[in-house]
């Protein structure tokens, strides 16, 4: 990862609080797992059959056959459990995940999230998202701020299918952390390097901006 994205990543781990029960989505969300303590409390969770997730490892060190979500090859640790797909499920359908973690292809200035599909690229399906961005108490996006040619991700509204709707509180990407309030889009914090002027450019929706000095990570 570049510096920016890991410095993301290590941000939105401090999203995370001591006793929680965590799910870490596909993507950047796995790379969380890497910036926790090794003594940290929390219960981490993948929807294919597996609580207790410790550190992801090379190729060389891992047991071929534990991964996460995402494929990616991770160790247990003391108290992990093993379940099958039923079980998994009914852990995120009965609301006991206190935080997941997710990436998006959109976020919308209520919201709304789209996650799973791009017309016209293929989409093995909308999958576990979708239970999981409806069911965690609380869904929190990581992505970058802007796709490949620079567009924008944060919109005022999806224009691809979604997954859920107003289901997304705050974003964490490689320009910003932003929250989703009752009024659109507000800026938390600003990655070091990064004006507001810069993210706001990025963002093709309205952007809340406080009138006080913004953290930066």
């Amino acid at each position: 990862m570049s510096d920016v994205r890991d410095r993301m990543v290590a941000r939105a781990a401090r999203e995370i609080a001591p006793g929680m029960v965590v799910n870490l989505g596909i993507g950047l969300p796995t790379k969380v797992v890497n910036h926790l303590p090794a003594d940290f409390p929390v219960c981490l969770h993948t929807e294919n059959g597996l609580t207790g997730i410790g550190p992801t490892l090379s190729s060389e060190m891992a047991d071929r056959n534990l991964i996460d979500a995402g494929g990616a090859y991770v160790s247990t640790i003391p108290g992990s459990a093993f379940f099958d797909s039923a079980t998994s499920f009914a852990i995120v359908r009965s609301g006991r995940l206190d935080l997941t973690m997710l990436g998006a292809f959109e976020v919308s200035a209520a919201g709304d999230l789209a996650n799973w599909k791009i017309p016209g690229k293929f989409s093995p399906g909308v999958g576990g998202g979708i239970e999981l961005a409806q069911k965690a108490r609380r869904v929190v996006v990581l992505t970058t701020h802007t796709d490949r040619v620079g567009n924008a991700k944060l919109k005022q509204d999806c224009s691809l299918p979604l997954t859920a709707r107003a289901c997304v509180s705050r974003i964490f990407t490689d320009m910003a952390v932003i929250d989703v309030t009752a009024g659109g889009f507000v800026l938390v914090e600003i990655a070091d390097g990064v004006s507001v002027a810069d993210v706001t450019a990025a963002t093709d929706a309205p952007l809340g901006v406080p009138f006080m000095p913004l953290p930066t990570f």
